[in-house]
């Protein structure tokens, strides 16, 4: 009975009917996709990174100085309003230290939820940034066909000496030195290349992550909201640059067990807060 509770769900959800979806693991990555625009209502997270939901999503604009959006047709343009503060303060920076046009890949669908592609990104305080400065400011339909290019060498596990450059490193630091930032992945060999470069004031170093894979985008993760209760934070990072510890345990990291599972034991499916079961029936914001 309840499969069959949960397949008349399903269909309904993918034909776009406004209908309330089950919070548990049930709530399929597609089904909100289909939702089209941000719920109606004043700004509020429910849940954390990986199972969480939002209300009153923004939508980022395509163009900004210093950013352009990139897939603007997947529609993953929607944050919170921090986040959209963020990229537009990040675009700034970038527009002033002279470095071109940031490509501003995946934040949120209009609602948050679980997103196919990724294990966060539900809350609307996640963005992938493309580490490409080569692009020129382009049409939106032009951007739909763009790819994002590694930085690291398939031979030799380190940064690419014919695609790095210091101007890559620039922009993830002014990016981590933002106070709204709780964290920033990139590949470990991304880091291992910033962590040998001389920094008048390497503190920010702290808040650069190493996570495999990410190695042609940086994914920066801001904090909570500070009048959010309802948002779940992440644990501040180690103290110091974390640039010892990164050659001492190598590529691995503790929290990808937490995120990912541990061997063969995958991570379990997340259950959504009650919330989202409103937040994803709520009419549309105009």
């Amino acid at each position: 009975m309840r499969r069959a509770v949960l397949k008349a769900f399903a269909a309904f959800a993918l034909a776009g009917a406004a209908v309330a979806a089950p919070a548990g693991p049930a709530l399929a990555q597609g089904a909100w996709a289909t939702v089209w625009g941000p719920a109606i209502g004043p700004p509020a997270i429910y849940g954390g990174y990986s199972e969480g939901c939002l209300r009153g999503a923004v939508a980022l604009p395509l163009d900004g100085p210093g950013y352009q959006v990139v897939r603007p047709a997947w529609r993953r343009y929607f944050g919170h309003p921090d986040l959209i503060a963020f990229v537009e303060r990040f675009g700034e920076r970038i527009d002033a230290a002279g470095l071109g046009v940031m490509p501003i890949a995946d934040i949120a669908q209009p609602r948050g939820g679980p997103i196919t592609g990724h294990v966060s990104h539900e809350i609307g305080l996640d963005v992938d940034i493309w580490l490409r400065l080569d692009l020129p400011r382009l049409d939106p339909d032009a951007r739909n066909e763009l790819t994002a290019v590694s930085l690291v060498s398939p031979a030799t596990g380190e940064v690419d000496p014919e695609l790095w450059t210091p101007a890559h490193a620039e922009a993830i630091r002014l990016a981590a030195i933002d106070d709204r930032v709780a964290r920033i992945f990139v590949n470990p060999a991304i880091k291992r290349a910033l962590c040998a470069m001389e920094w008048e004031d390497p503190s920010w170093l702290r808040y650069v992550v190493p996570w495999q894979g990410h190695d042609a985008h940086m994914h920066v993760r801001l904090h909570c909201p500070d009048d959010d209760f309802r948002c779940e934070n992440q644990g501040a990072p180690p103290e110091g640059t974390g640039c010892a510890a990164l050659m001492e345990n190598g590529d691995s990291d503790p929290e990808r067990g937490d995120m990912y599972g541990r061997g063969a034991t995958p991570r379990p499916p997340g259950v959504l807060p009650r919330q989202c079961v409103n937040v994803y029936s709520l009419p549309a914001a105009q």
